[in-house]
């Protein structure tokens, strides 16, 4: 069988900016025939995340991420339906999904290594769970629950950098469900931030292309910061731990302005705001969704909940056939989407 597939066609250096050009189209052919235990599935969508820039360097830097190589095909979160099956569990018309969905049109795949997705949870929205209800939201549910410590009651203010990302704009609407009083974020544009406040419930938005964000924050946060969801790391972060409170929390979901620098992960904090860390008992861990995986289903089914009541708004980039995802990459990097990046391969 004839598909079309996008391979890994150069790396950006680890200092490097990727560009579209570092991926490339090509057909490719699978069996005719698939064995026991395998489906053959139709690719519905693929998700685009920060963390894959990552994965476009010999070393990832990470010991749970595997590199890309060159000229073979790059996988990530997808979600497709099952054309046929001999696997016990799946059948025909199936939704399924996993985290290494290889990029191409149509793949023959391990069966057991696929969860079978529920349409009626996301209202038919099946994209949502490559994002809000998927690994994205849980990063953000499970990053506050687990590392925030945010308790209802406690009149806490959280602060979410690169809010207008897909993770972001969720963690700032989950860290308001789960009891802060105040939730400020910090983006790129005007249009981001207004629709940050008008949109998604933050009670406020700094841009941090415009003014002095730290006299911004002050305002803003006139009694400090206890919970700080981290999504870029660099400048913004040392500007924002520098204002947080004694026995405060950061969440360190992702550090977007050192995925193109070789540092190591999660990069240290310059030696200043390191001191500030350690004299006010700042904790500032390292989160992984994936050791949170017996929490998954659970954890999935609320943040559905939440969407269907209305109480969790969804944002989604959604560009449309394979052959772009190269350049959905670039832009999602270069900070050009709000919410989540989705390419949508077949419908």
């Amino acid at each position: 069988m004839i598909i079309q597939r996008v391979v890994l066609n150069s790396r950006p250096g680890k200092n490097g900016v990727p560009v579209a050009e570092n991926f490339r189209l090509e057909q490719s052919t699978i069996a005719d025939t698939i064995q026991v235990g395998q489906v053959r599935v139709r690719t519905l969508y693929l998700s685009v995340d920060p963390y894959m820039r990552c994965r476009m360097n010999e070393d990832t830097g990470s010991d749970y991420l595997l590199p890309w190589q060159l000229s073979e095909v790059a996988d990530g979160g997808g979600i497709g339906v099952v054309e046929e099956s001999k696997q016990d569990n799946l059948a025909k018309g199936d939704i399924v999904t996993s985290f290494n969905w290889p990029w191409q049109t149509v793949a023959i795949l391990d069966g057991s290594l696929l969860q079978k997705l529920d349409p009626q949870l996301v209202s038919g929205r099946l994209s949502y769970y490559l994002g809000a209800a998927g690994i994205t939201g849980l990063t953000a549910l499970l990053g506050i629950k687990e590392k925030g410590h945010v308790a209802v009651g406690a009149n806490q203010t959280m602060v979410v950098s690169g809010a207008a990302g897909a993770c972001g704009s969720l963690a700032g609407q989950v860290g308001r469900l789960e009891g802060c009083s105040r939730v400020v974020g910090i983006a790129g544009t005007d249009e981001k931030c207004s629709i940050l406040v008008q949109e998604m419930g933050f009670d406020a938005a700094i841009n941090y292309k415009k003014g002095d964000v730290a006299k911004q924050l002050r305002e803003l946060c006139p009694g400090g910061v206890d919970v700080y969801f981290d999504n870029v790391g660099g400048d913004i972060s040392d500007t924002v731990i520098s204002q947080m409170n004694q026995n405060s929390h950061i969440i360190l979901c992702g550090q977007i302005s050192q995925y193109n620098k070789d540092v190591p992960y999660p990069p240290p904090l310059p030696p200043d705001i390191e001191k500030i860390r350690k004299e006010r008992n700042i904790t500032r861990e390292r989160f992984l969704v994936l050791n949170y995986m017996d929490k998954q289903e659970a954890s999935v089914l609320q943040l559905c909940q939440w969407i269907q009541e209305g109480k969790l708004k969804v944002r989604e980039t959604v560009v449309e056939g394979l052959a772009n995802i190269g350049a959905a990459f670039q832009s999602m990097m270069n900070g050009g989407n709000i919410g989540k990046q989705i390419v949508s391969v077949s419908k």
